[in-house]
């Protein structure tokens, strides 16, 4: 059941720092687990930061000890009589809430970083992994958790993983459901930093994405992320195609004329 503080507290806090929005998920009490409203909220939150046309980069941590533990499963019916398997199913949760909130942070407006605090277990781990970069407390961890109940790892990790540490490292990590440490997954590739303060430290990385031309690293995103389903000439193309796009921003006006003119430049976003 819905623990009853849960229902006074938001399960989302919002809050801005400069360019950058920090987003917390905040039921500490059950290691930051997602129910519908959790979802609910945190779509909330993604519509706030894209409107706010001063917000040019995010951040992703969770309240407490942990970051998230993947789904409350306490928001399934697992209780005995008729209908038990479709009330226990979880792919409509999954349609529903894990993957409107996967696509929601795949394709934002602006760069994205996972501040990870603690656990980040199951669809947990997808979703740090959802943003573009990610910075992790000493202390915290991944798990790929599905298959220690029987399920298949979901919310985009069975993409994202495999993507990020190539099919050995993450078939190993799905099978076992072996904890990855801090330290170890940024030796795999799969986050980019481990500092003592992860929530501050990720403040600052994403304060200096906000400063860049924030299109460019949207369309660099794209183009990695896309570029995996492509062959070689057909990226080719598509890189070029992006160029000519960018090519008609402020930004990429102002970039070269701070580089011939040997100053900072001044990027707007645009």
């Amino acid at each position: 059941m819905t623990d009853p503080a849960s229902l006074a507290d938001p399960a989302v806090l919002y809050a801005t720092e400069g360019a950058v929005a920090l987003i917390t998920l905040n039921r500490p009490q059950a290691l930051n687990s997602f129910t519908r409203q959790m979802h609910r909220e945190l779509w909330a939150a993604l519509d706030r930061a894209e409107a706010d046309a001063q917000v040019r980069a995010l951040v992703v941590t969770g309240a407490g000890r942990g970051f998230c533990a993947g789904a409350d499963l306490s928001e399934f019916d697992f209780s005995p009589g008729p209908g038990l398997v479709e009330r226990a199913d979880p792919g409509p949760l999954i349609d529903q809430a894990f993957n409107p909130t996967a696509r929601r942070l795949l394709q934002l407006r602006m760069p994205t970083v996972a501040a990870v605090n603690g656990v980040a277990a199951g669809a947990g781990a997808s979703l740090a992994m959802s943003c573009d970069m990610a910075v992790a407390a000493p202390g915290a961890s991944f798990i790929q958790a599905f298959s220690k109940i029987g399920l298949v790892p979901d919310a985009g990790s069975s993409w994202l993983l495999v993507q990020k540490l190539g099919l050995a490292r993450a078939m190993g990590l799905a099978l076992t459901g072996d904890k990855l440490p801090a330290a170890q997954a940024r030796e795999w590739g799969l986050i980019w930093d481990v500092a003592d303060e992860p929530v501050a430290a990720g403040m600052a990385l994403a304060q200096r994405l906000a400063a860049l031309p924030t299109r460019a690293l949207v369309a660099t995103r794209q183009l990695m992320r896309e570029g995996v389903t492509r062959t070689l000439h057909q990226q080719l193309d598509a890189e070029r195609d992006m160029q000519s796009a960018l090519g008609r921003t402020h930004d990429y006006f102002e970039g070269v004329a701070a580089f011939l003119e040997k100053r900072p430049a001044a990027f707007k976003g645009e």
